[in-house]
This record gives structure tokens, C-alpha cells and sequence, in this order.
């Protein structure tokens, strides 16, 4: 039945709660994984006939009320509500042209200054823009591509390089959907999307979740050809005057193996041409 991108996200979103989680009986004859539309709507304060005309995209516009009711039914994380917000037009929509993205030469040049951290610069499609030495040194240049969703699904060495392939591709995944959300017009990203949408089962399977998820704190394990584990910690901060930029910051425990690691590695990345 045809429905709306807001429907369309309402419903996989209901199928990814248990029961249990909404605080509702997890009985063995359901039918569905996830809640009943009428379970949504009892929890959300509205009528089962008014959920399913949202979810069937004869209902386009819901109160903002109403919005934070089935984000919070939904269990939905800040980011993902944010996400719901913009699908029912609540959220401001900004005329942009979109033109190639540029990284502010003084960013770059501050990045140079950190010779102990890995650090790049993400754009909107999460092309990589800009990367310090160490940074292109940890990715090995990104001889596949300079696009780091294009690297987690098509590069043949990512799933030797990231420790936990799974969790990085799911992680890369919700943060992609959720740069759509905030430039669903921006023609980058949807070349990247379609992209990947044709070539790889695997990023359509996890596309097909609806997860909604920005980056933050968090750590990674990577094992690098050269230097072998690592294990590192990533900050990540939006780029002040750059719409949809990212600084990607990666960081190593002071005095571990880790950190011995990435002073090897940026040895060896000078030695080399």
C-alpha cells in the first residue's frame, strides 16, 4: 500500500520494539515481532484509526504533540526523534544550494598539528575531504574509496580492519540515514545511496532498519596490516560554518600498546615516498 517516508519509518520503527521494552506482555501467540499498530496508539494517546492513517500515508500532518508521543511509544533515541520531527515537516526546511564541499584551510592545517592523532574531515555523503598524515596512514590511503560508507561495504579489507565489521557497518548506516534526513535534496548523497542500494544486499539489509543514530563517543578495535591491534577512542564534532562537516578525532590511551602502535605507524608513514 502506498505510504509516506513517515510511514514508511513508523512502521519499521514499531516493528524494532519488543513488547517488553514498551512495558506490554510479551505473549507467545503474537503474530509480529514488535508492537501492534493499536499497541502504538494506545501508548501514544491516539486513536488506532488515526495511527494507521499515518502509517498508510492518508495522515500527513501530525501535531507536534503528537510527534513526541509516538517517539517516545516508539522508544525513539534524540537523534531518531529528530529524524521523525523533519519526516512530518515539523522541523525548519532551509533552501540550499548544494555546491562541492571545501575544508577551511586553517582546520587542515590544525590537524597537521597533531601528529599523535589520527583526524579527518567527513562531508555531508561521508566523502573524506581532508585527513591528516596519520589519518590517511591508519586507513591505509583509502586506495578503494574515499567515501567511508563505500569503504565499509565494498573495500575487500574492511572486515579485517574493523575488529567488529557488524556494528561499524550498522553505526554507518543510521548516522548515513540520518545526514539524508537533514539534506535529503543534497545530490551527493543521494548518488552514494543509490549506489549502495544496487550493489551491496548487505547495506540494504540494514538500510531497510530505519536506524537513526549520530556518532559519538565511542571506541573502536582496528587491526592495521602494518602495526596490528589498536584499539582507539573516537570523538567526533560538527565543523562551525561547514554544514554537515565532521572533525573524526582518534585518540589512543597514553602509554598502551595502542599508542605505541600509532607512533610505529607514523614512522613508517614518513620513511615511505
Amino acid at each position: 500500500m502506498p505510504t509516506t517516508p513517515m510511514g514508511e519509518f513508523l512502521r519499521h520503527r514499531r516493528d524494532a520494539v519488543r513488547p517488553a521494552e514498551a512495558g506490554l506482555p510479551d505473549r507467545g501467540d503474537r503474530r509480529v515481532a514488535g508492537l501492534r499498530r493499536e499497541e502504538v496508539a494506545q501508548l501514544a494517546g491516539v486513536s488506532v484509526d488515526y495511527y494507521v492513517r499515518l502509517e498508510q500515508g492518508r495522515e500527513r500532518n501530525p501535531s507536534p504533540q503528537v510527534v513526541d508521543a509516538l517517539a517516545a511509544a516508539l522508544r525513539l533515541g534524540d537523534d531518531a526523534r529528530a529524524h521523525l520531527f523533519r519526516l512530518a515537516g515539523l522541523a525548519p526546511r532551509i533552501r540550499r544550494v548544494f555546491t562541492p564541499e571545501h575544508v577551511d584551510p586553517a582546520l587542515e592545517q590544525l590537524m597537521r598539528a597533531w601528529p599523535a592523532h589520527p583526524a579527518m574531515i567527513y562531508g555531508r555523503a561521508y566523502d573524506i575531504l581532508a585527513a591528516n598524515p596519520l589519518g590517511e596512514a591508519l586507513f591505509g590511503g583509502f586506495p578503494y574509496s574515499r567515501n567511508l560508507v563505500e569503504m565499509v561495504f565494498h573495500d575487500p579489507r574492511a572486515r579485517a580492519f574493523y575488529a567488529d565489521w557488524p556494528a561499524v557497518a550498522a553505526g554507518t548506516v543510521a548516522g548515513f540515514r540520518m545526514h539524508l534526513g537533514n539534506a535529503p535534496d543534497d545530490p551527493r548523497i543521494g548518488e552514494v545511496l543509490r549506489g549502495l542500494l544496487d550493489s551491496s544486499a548487505e547495506f540494504v539489509e540494514l538500510w531497510a532498519r530505519h536506524d537513526v543514530r549520530g556518532k559519538t563517543l565511542e571506541v573502536k578495535k582496528l587491526h592495521h596490516a602494518d602495526v596490528g591491534a589498536l584499539t582507539l577512542r573516537v570523538q567526533t564534532f560538527d565543523v562551525r560554518g561547514a554544514d554537515g562537516q565532521e572533525l573524526v578525532v582518534y585518540q589512543a590511551e597514553p602509554g598502551s600498546a595502542s599508542a605505541d602502535a600509532l607512533t610505529l605507524l607514523g614512522m613508517l608513514a614518513t620513511a615511505r615516498p
